[in-house]
């Protein structure tokens, strides 16, 4: 049986009507920045706002390093029209035996509400049923953050439930949201 990270190697890119999902680069940084610096995109986050450019780059040294040893990093989101980066996705916590994956994103406040996120989303998980034969997709969000819940949920994904003080963000411990979709239902809902 391939692992999830197989597929990886190389890294897919993807494409939806206005975007290119790709790897991230070094080059990203500026673009990347722009957005990790605005308090309300990492609200409802595990990491704090940017400070500097050295906090983005040692995030893409993160990623980078990740890169370069197969490992699964995040899509980078980039708009078709103006060539620049505007969020990422990933797959976390990937589960070759179960066949599951959970989902990860942050997105530019510049582009919030105008459905790149869901279009994303939805892009990633047809490759994750199609491409990676995945039995489930899940995704968690804050109780709090109505955005995440509404992307998860124009994605197709049916909220499972809460789960109570489930992880620590920002020092102190959250309930989070629980969204999936299976493989059978996502077959069933595109026919």
């Amino acid at each position: 049986m391939k692992t999830i990270e197989s597929f990886f190697e190389p890294f897919p890119v993807l494409e939806t009507e206005r975007t290119i999902l790709r790897r991230l680069t070094y080059d990203d940084l500026d673009d990347m920045y722009s957005y990790c610096v605005v308090p309300a995109v990492s609200e409802f986050t595990t990491w704090d706002a940017h400070k500097s450019k050295e906090d983005t780059k040692a995030f893409l040294d993160f990623v980078m390093s990740r890169y370069d040893v197969n490992l699964i990093g995040p899509w980078g989101i980039e708009d078709k029209q103006t060539k620049r980066l505007i969020g990422s996705c990933n797959y976390l916590g990937c589960d070759s035996d179960n066949r599951r994956v959970e989902l990860g994103y942050v997105l530019s406040d510049q582009y919030w509400n105008q459905g790149y996120m869901t279009e994303a989303v939805k892009r990633i998980i047809q490759f994750g049923f199609d491409e990676v034969g995945l039995e489930r997709i899940q995704a968690q969000c804050l109780v709090k953050n109505t955005g995440s819940a509404k992307v998860m949920e124009k994605a197709g994904m049916q909220f499972e439930g809460v789960l109570r003080k489930y992880m620590k963000v920002k020092n102190e411990l959250q309930d989070l949201k629980m969204y999936a979709i299976v493989k059978e239902d996502f077959y069933t809902r595109i026919k």
